[in-house]
C-alpha cells in the first residue's frame, strides 16, 4: 500500500539534493571543523557557506546565524538566553497562548525560577491582538516572544506590528517561526525581528539541525558551555553533515518556494473544499486566509481524532491530531481550545499538512476514503443523531 502523507508540518522527507549534499560529510570529509590542517579547514568553510545559505532564506548576515540541534532549542536559547542575560533589567517575559510546547515550557520553567509570564490571549482564528501586547508591556518586560505561523491551525501573526510594538518599549522581539521559514518570505530586515528560530527538517532539510538568528548587538547568555564553536555562543563539535543539509535545503527553497504554493495551495483548497462538501457538521480551524497554504485544520463533530487518524492509517493516509509533540496525549489541543474551540468538539480534530509530493490523486483518495470513516464512527457515537 502506498503512503499518502499528509503531515509536512510534522516533519518533511528530505530533498534528494539535500541527502547527496550531505553524504561528503559523513564519510570522505570527516574532520573536526576546529582543527587546523587542509581537511579541517575545507570543513570549515563549507559550514560557513552553508551560513551563507541560512542567512539568505531571512535576509539576514551570516554572521547572525547560530546553528542549533534543532527548532526547540533554538526557542531555548533564544528565551533562556535573553531572560538570564537580563535579569538586572527585569524579569517579565510576554508569549502567547497558542506558541509550541518548546517556548510554552520554556516560560514554564522560567516561572519556576521567579520570572513572569503574561500568555497573551489570541481570538477565533488565532490571532494576537497588537492593543493586547501594549497594555500587557511593563516596565521590566525583556522579551516578547510570539511565534510566526501556527503549527496546527496555521494562522500568520502580524509579526511586524508586534514587534515595533515592542521595539517602541524598548523590548525585544523573538519569534518561533519553524513552520514559516522555508515554505513562505520572512525578511528579518523587513520585519524587525530581533531573534528568530528555525528547524532544518520543516524545510526538506534533515532532523536534528536548526538555527537561531540573532540580530547584531543583541545580547544572550549560552546554554552550552564548552569549547568556542559559534562564535563561543554554543559550544559543542557541529553537527557538519546536518548544517551542510540545512545549508543546502535554504538554497532549494529559496529557488521553489513560490512554485511549491502555486502547486500546493490548491490541493489544500480542494480538500478543504471536498470536506466541507461531504462531510456535515465540520468546522475549519484557522483563518481563511492569513494562514499557511499547506495547512488544513478541521474538526469533525461528534467522533474522536484518534479513532479517525487510526482508520486512515489503515487505508495508508498519514495525518495528524495536532502537533506532532503533543500527539501521544489524550488531552485535546491547547490551541484550539486558546480559540475557543469546544473541549468535546477539538478532540474530533484532523490536521491535514501538505508538501511538494503530494498530487491530486492523493487529495481524491482522502476524499474518497474520510467520509466513509467519519460515518462509520458517528454511527457508534451516542452523540450523532442525524443518521
Amino acid at each position: 500500500m502506498r503512503e499518502i502523507y499528509l503531515d509536512y508540518n510534522a516533519t518533511t522527507p528530505v530533498d534528494p539534493g539535500v541527502v547527496e549534499s550531505m553524504m561528503p560529510y559523513l564519510s570522505e570529509y570527516f574532520h573536526n571543523p576546529s582543527s587546523l590542517y587542509t581537511g579541517s579547514l575545507r570543513v570549515r568553510t563549507n559550514i560557513e557557506s552553508a551560513r551563507e545559505k541560512v542567512a539568505a532564506l531571512i535576509n539576514s548576515r551570516p554572521e547572525e546565524i547560530i546553528f542549533t540541534g534543532g527548532g526547540s532549542e533554538a526557542d531555548n536559547m533564544a528565551i533562556k538566553g535573553i531572560a538570564f542575560s537580563k535579569a538586572d533589567k527585569g524579569k517579565h517575559i510576554i508569549t502567547s497562548s497558542i506558541e509550541h510546547h518548546a517556548v510554552l515550557h520554556t516560560c514554564k520553567f522560567l516561572e519556576k525560577m521567579g520570572y513572569e509570564v503574561t500568555y497573551l490571549p489570541v481570538d477565533k482564528y488565532g490571532f494576537v491582538d497588537p492593543d493586547e501586547l501594549k497594555k500587557s508591556i511593563r516596565k521590566d518586560t525583556i522579551l516578547v516572544s510570539v511565534m510566526f505561523a501556527n503549527n496546527e491551525i496555521g494562522t500568520i501573526e502580524p509579526i511586524k506590528e508586534l514587534a515595533q510594538i515592542a521595539h517602541e518599549h524598548e523590548v525585544l522581539f523573538h519569534t518561533d517561526a519553524v513552520q514559516a521559514v522555508g515554505k513562505i518570505p520572512v525578511d528579518v530586515e523587513e520585519l524587525e525581528i530581533d531573534l528568530l528560530s528555525m528547524s532544518a527538517h520543516k524545510f526538506y532539510g534533515p532532523k536534528g539541525v536548526g538555527a537561531l538568528y540573532m540580530r547584531k548587538g543583541v545580547k544572550l547568555t549560552p546554554l552550552i558551555h564548552g569549547g568556542s564553536q559559534e562564535k563561543n555562543r554554543r559550544a559543542g563539535t557541529e553537527n557538519v553533515a546536518g548544517i551542510i543539509g540545512m545549508g543546502k535545503a535554504a538554497e532549494i527553497a529559496i529557488e521553489e518556494m513560490q512554485e511549491e504554493e502555486r502547486k500546493i495551495k490548491p490541493l489544500r483548497d480542494k480538500l478543504e473544499e471536498g470536506i466541507l462538501s461531504r462531510i456535515p457538521e465540520v468546522i475549519v480551524n484557522g483563518h481563511p486566509k492569513k494562514r499557511l497554504y499547506n495547512t488544513l485544520n478541521v474538526s469533525i463533530k461528534f467522533i474522536e481524532g484518534e479513532s479517525m487518524l487510526a482508520l486512515l492509517d489503515a487505508k495508508g493516509i498519514s495525518a495528524s491530531s495536532g502537533s506532532a509533540c503533543t500527539s501521544s496525549s489524550l488531552e485535546p489541543s491547547h490551541v484550539l481550545l486558546a480559540i475557543g474551540i469546544p473541549h468535546e468538539i477539538a478532540h474530533g480534530s484532523l490536521r491535514f499538512s501538505l508538501g511538494k509530493y503530494n498530487t491530486k490523486e492523493d487529495i481524491d483518495t482522502v476524499l474518497e476514503v474520510l467520509p466513509d470513516i467519519v460515518e462509520r464512527l458517528r454511527r457508534l457515537s451516542p452523540y450523532w443523531s442525524h443518521g
